[in-house]
């Protein structure tokens, strides 16, 4: 009888953990980000495609994932596992497109419906006479080919993946979700390619989650079997899997040809013994489920604390280059106060029309100077504030992931719009003053927005200004009309400058990069910890 804990309590801690998980977003580009994408994937493929729907159905045939290399000869083996061909093999590579699952047709309605592999579309096609369904391969994007074998036992069902290390990146990640949801690993390889990199990067990938492996060497010439054997297990020894089930295959006519023979029964008889066995053995069955199982469980321990301190890198990142803009909107902000107090507005065309007014210069023509000389201000300081963030960026990997701003109208517009429509305010507080005065002959509007603004941008160089409003509408009049205007100003350089740094911040923003995820992965890991 299978003993797997199964019970309410661990499959709800487990789903909250697979939550957490499908929360994570990594966006920034980071060292080490592609690796914790990697995991996060990975994660996410085990406990939708294995270990959930496991511990629900523990009853559920026994899934034998085959995966391997390109021209490992996968294909082929399924199909003389089977005795029939269900799975095209052939000469070009890579030749398995649509992964294809075989069961006995008593097991058929435990892989119809979306128990394992969620996002794959099941296809069911008519059997074919001559080939057993071959030629389908093509079927359509993220497929599952669902066949039915009376020679398979009860209990077992076959998956042939697409090669591990496919030239088609979509096979090659989706051989890695299939080999996922694996209550078996079977790895195949060559004689020729046993010692490659990809296969023992998934042998090494198996050992880590203690994974219910078997690996078979294929196509070996028949005066070689005992020397590479040897070899394979040394290999196998060195990595620790010594005690992996080896099964070897001799170079058979049947391998060559583009694979379209099936192996003779007896090259295949022992593997399919070792795998009925598996499935008929209750001890047997129960010791492959619960340390595929318990493998992957134990396996949390340590990928879900890197997957939370890579949440954790990329917040720390998000928190730096928001910091590196504020702080230099912010100095920015400082700089063109100070500017203000030295009456830095009161300069060039603005002050020309200032020493000419009112003779030379009228009110307009000096709210106009003087307006436009605050926007020029305005533009030095966004500028100079984005030369800040550039810099700091630079510095930065995570910026990478961030388009770079260039100079631009629009934000020469958007200051000039924000400027005119200051200048509109404060003409409005002028006339709204005016209305005040008790007298019949009250001064121009216009002249006490231009005195006003001359005022409370000119520093010193205009303090004459503010004595001549004072004239104009009262000294109380005045001194309440710049308290007015001075915060008017104040308002509107920071709607520009913050308008600015948020549109800067909006793309960052935009990733959502918070902390968050880093503590719930660490809380469901505690709880699943518990509940164990």
């Amino acid at each position: 009888m299978v003993t797997l804990d199964v019970r309410p309590e661990l499959i709800d801690a487990l789903s909250a953990l697979r939550d957490c998980v499908a929360a994570v977003r990594l966006p920034l580009p980071l060292p080490g980000a592609p690796r914790a994408r990697q995991t996060r994937a990975e994660l996410l493929a085990q406990l939708d495609d294995y270990l959930l729907p496991r511990l629900r159905d523990p009853e559920a045939p026994l899934l034998a994932v085959v995966g391997g290399s390109t021209g490992a000869g996968k294909s082929t083996l399924v199909n003389s596992l089977v005795g029939r061909r269900v799975s095209e093999a052939g000469v070009l590579r890579p030749t398995t497109r649509t992964p294809v699952l075989v069961c006995h047709p008593d097991d058929h309605h435990w892989f119809a419906g979306m128990r394992v592999l969620p996002h794959l579309t099941r296809v069911w096609l008519p059997q074919q006479e001559d080939d057993g369904g071959a030629g389908t391969e093509a079927l359509e994007k993220n497929a599952l080919r669902i066949e039915t074998a009376s020679s398979l036992p009860r209990g077992l069902a076959l998956l042939d993946a697409p090669d591990i290390d496919s030239l088609v990146v979509d096979n090659r990640l989706l051989a890695a979700e299939l080999i996922c949801a694996a209550d078996v690993w079977v790895m195949v390889t060559t004689a020729s390619r046993y010692a490659d990199a990809v296969p023992w990067h998934l042998l090494r990938t198996a050992k880590e989650y203690d994974a219910s492996l078997v690996t078979v060497l294929d196509r070996v010439p028949h005066q070689m079997i005992n020397e590479v054997a040897r070899q394979y297990g040394a290999l196998m020894k060195r990595a620790g899997l010594g005690d992996v089930p080896r099964f070897t295959i001799p170079e058979l006519p049947e391998s060559a040809g583009g694979g379209r023979g099936l192996l003779p029964t007896t090259a295949v008889a022992p593997l399919l013994s070792w795998l009925a066995h598996r499935v008929q053995d209750p001890a047997a069955r129960q010791q492959a489920l619960e340390r595929t199982a318990a493998g992957m469980i134990n396996s949390l321990n340590v990928r879900m604390p890197e997957l939370a301190g890579a949440v954790a890198a990329q917040y720390a990142a998000s928190v730096r280059l928001t910091g590196a803009v504020e702080e230099a909107y912010a100095a920015e902000g400082e700089r063109v106060r100070r500017q203000l107090q030295r009456g830095a507005v009161l300069a060039g065309d603005a002050r020309t029309r200032w020493r000419g007014y009112p003779r030379d210069s009228s009110a307009r023509e000096l709210l106009d100077s003087l307006a436009e000389s605050l926007g020029a201000l305005l533009q030095c300081a966004v500028a100079a504030a984005e030369e800040r963030v550039t810099e700091a960026w630079q510095r930065e990997p995570a910026a990478g992931a961030l388009p770079v701003p260039s100079a631009d109208r629009e934000g020469a517009e958007r200051v000039g719009i924000a400027v005119r429509r200051w200048r509109r305010v404060m003409e409005e507080l002028a006339e709204e003053e005016v209305r005040r005065l008790d007298r019949t002959a009250a001064p121009d509007p216009e002249t006490v927005a231009a005195l006003l603004a001359a005022a409370l941008l000119g520093g010193r160089r205009s303090r004459a200004a503010g004595e001549r409003l004072a004239e104009r509408i009262g000294a109380r009049g005045a001194l309440r009309l710049r308290d007015r205007g001075g915060a008017l100003v104040t308002t509107y350089i920071d709607r520009v400058l913050h308008g600015e740094r948020d549109r800067r911040l909006a793309p960052l923003d935009a990733l959502e990069v918070t902390p968050e995820p880093q503590a719930e992965l660490i809380a469901a890991l505690s709880v699943l910890q518990k509940e164990r």
